[in-house]
């Protein structure tokens, strides 16, 4: 016990502790915190969809039939058609034979890259026996979100890090590996960096040395692609060997997460796969709105397309400073500011201004590469964007002018 207390002493005297905001309603994109009004550029919300009138009373459908939780294991009596109904929706967004849903994103990639590599343990209990001894390995980005290095971790499989998108490294690793069965595993969109995973050319690898390519696209889907299919649709990539994971709790604007593969794969990972068949899943009215979303990204393009119209605005507003973004392409636009303390004093800048972007330090990000990670979002206005720019010039400037009032702003 004085062991826990002396750990919290030293990380609040070094502020690493530090009260979380608690805000009294969510970014649609604005929000209201301490009965202000704010405006957030953070919101995972991309295209507002978890106000959309539709989503609301597809929500309150659920409820009125199945009422607030589902109680069960979909093995054990809780797999209602519903579910059946979304799985076969996100399999056909992803172009895979099938689809397996899980309650959170994160409990996806822990439940499905713990479980890939132990399909055959499983199978011995039924008397399976392997023609060889066969041996696994992944391959994984280094900026990969937490989610997938924790699944990795827990498989007890071999694993490599390769540095961030470099495609000759991730070759050499390949080569050297031992592993009968190789996965490569990567960020469609990287949540902290804003770039776009190579996967065409991580294809070609995976071509080259028998492997699988795990794609966790939760900041890709509903965003990236002709109709917001996500990272494979933007390359237009259709392949046996792909394995798309993504999520429900950005663009769609609920919560839950899903694997998207052939069916071969998802059949073992209902049988394999303990975060799969021993939890209870989504309740009936996440998955009503879920499966509402999809169709609302299919039927409003314009969203989508005003959502990439304020990434580009900002973009090109941003070109007349001198701040260095880290990517432009994608809705994640970092701002490097390099020194921690730095950072932080320019969100608690924004924050007088009543605009929220959040400050990105280690450990998400290595030392001395602390940013801002900018978010546009479908909902903005020029008026906010233009706002976040002017605050960022007049901190660049060390020179004080009046501000746009917020009214015109929020």
């Amino acid at each position: 016990m004085k062991e826990f207390s002396e750990i919290s002493t030293w990380l609040s005297s070094r502020g690493a502790v530090h009260a979380i905001p608690v805000v009294e309603t969510l970014p649609q994109p604005t929000f209201r915190m301490n009965d202000q009004n704010f405006v957030s550029f953070s919101t995972n919300n991309y295209l507002g969809l978890a106000q959309h009138p539709r989503m609301i009373d597809k929500a309150r459908e659920g409820l009125e039939r199945y009422g607030v939780g589902n109680c069960e294991s979909r093995l054990l009596g809780g797999d209602l058609d519903i579910y059946d109904q979304l799985e076969s929706k996100l399999a056909r967004l992803k172009k895979k034979d099938t689809a397996l849903l899980f309650a959170t994103g994160y409990l996806t990639n822990l439940g499905a890259l713990s479980a890939l590599v132990k399909a055959g343990q499983t199978a011995r209990i039924y008397g399976y026996r392997a023609k060889k001894r066969h041996s696994y390995a992944f391959f994984s980005d280094e900026y990969n979100h937490i989610s997938i290095r924790e699944g990795i971790r827990l498989s007890d499989a071999d694993r490599q890090t390769y540095r961030h998108r470099d495609l000759g490294h991730l070759e050499n690793l390949l080569k050297e590996s031992t592993a009968s069965s190789k996965i490569i595993v990567t960020d469609g969109v990287f949540s902290q960096d804003g770039d776009i995973a190579p996967l065409p050319e991580m294809l070609d690898l995976a071509e080259r040395f028998d492997a699988m390519v795990y794609v966790d696209d939760a900041h890709g889907t509903g965003v990236l692609g002709a109709n917001g299919g996500g990272t494979t649709e933007y390359f237009g990539l259709d392949h046996p060997r792909l394995i798309c994971m993504g999520t429900l709790s950005k663009a769609y604007g609920a919560i839950g997460g899903f694997v998207a593969t052939d069916r071969h794969i998802g059949d073992l990972l209902r049988l394999t796969c303990p975060a799969y068949g021993f939890t209870s899943t989504l309740p009936p009215d996440q998955v009503y709105a879920v499966s509402e979303a999809i169709d609302i990204v299919a039927e409003e393009p314009e969203r989508r397309q005003r959502l990439w119209e304020n990434q580009r605005y900002f973009v090109r507003s941003m070109s007349r400073l001198s701040y260095k973004l880290l990517s432009t392409s994608t809705p994640i636009v970092p701002i490097l500011v390099g020194d921690e303390g730095a950072t932080d004093v320019l969100s608690e800048r924004l924050r007088k201004e009543r605009i929220h972007v959040d400050s990105v330090k280690f450990p998400a990000v290595p030392r001395k590469q602390a940013r801002l990670r900018v978010i546009l979002n479908a909902g903005h206005t020029r008026r906010q964007i233009d706002k976040l720019v002017w605050v960022l010039g007049e901190y660049e400037r060390s020179s004080f002018f009046p501000a746009p009032s917020l009214s015109a702003v929020a």
